[in-house]
């Protein structure tokens, strides 16, 4: 074997190397964000710490892309804190209102709640599974306990524009196959 063909066979080698640390770096990258997703679940007691608020629904108080930061404990549900829910037949959580809350002998509670900035209660308004009129604590995913504005509006673009979003991953890809260290 001459000095030219083991020069390629040392640069095929060493671009080998290359690919498989990049990927082991994308894949540490992914986990990492998993893990600390995971751990938010557990701090918060929510199935999701952190939503985005999708909807004017909630205006003047929350505008759309504002994220809100959510925990879930064990405390009574009260009227006037804010909480994300999830109703049977809808796809995405909700962020309202509690406006009332109906407390029976066993501790459990039933909530109504509403949009600040709708004329209706959810229930009135349809928002609700068919013939369901309250929330009990299994629809409720979590109570805001903080917000951040305006940052949730990547997410509003890329889930109503996705094209940003394949192009972006694309890019990052492009990014992690192409970056030498």
């Amino acid at each position: 074997m001459g000095l030219v063909e083991k020069q390629i066979d040392s640069l095929k080698s060493t671009q080998f190397r290359q690919l498989v640390a990049q990927a082991i770096s994308l894949g540490m990258i992914v986990t990492s964000a998993l893990i600390i997703w995971e751990g938010l679940m557990c701090i918060t007691g929510s199935e999701s710490p952190v939503v985005v608020v999708l909807s004017g629904s909630m205006e003047p108080g929350f505008k759309r892309g504002d994220v809100l930061f959510l925990h879930m404990s064990k405390e009574p549900i009260r009227a006037g804190e804010i909480v994300v829910f999830n109703v049977k037949g809808r796809d995405i959580p909700i962020v309202h209102r509690v406006i009332k809350v109906h407390e029976h002998e066993d501790g459990e509670v039933d909530v109504l709640t509403k949009g600040d900035n709708n004329p209706e209660d959810d229930h009135r308004s349809g928002l609700y599974a068919q013939d369901q009129m309250w929330l009990q604590r299994k629809h409720i995913m979590g109570r805001a306990v903080g917000f951040l504005p305006y940052v949730g509006w990547v997410t509003i673009i890329m889930t109503e524009k996705p094209a940003i979003k394949y192009i972006l991953i694309c890019a990052l890809g492009l990014l992690v196959i192409t970056s030498k260290e």
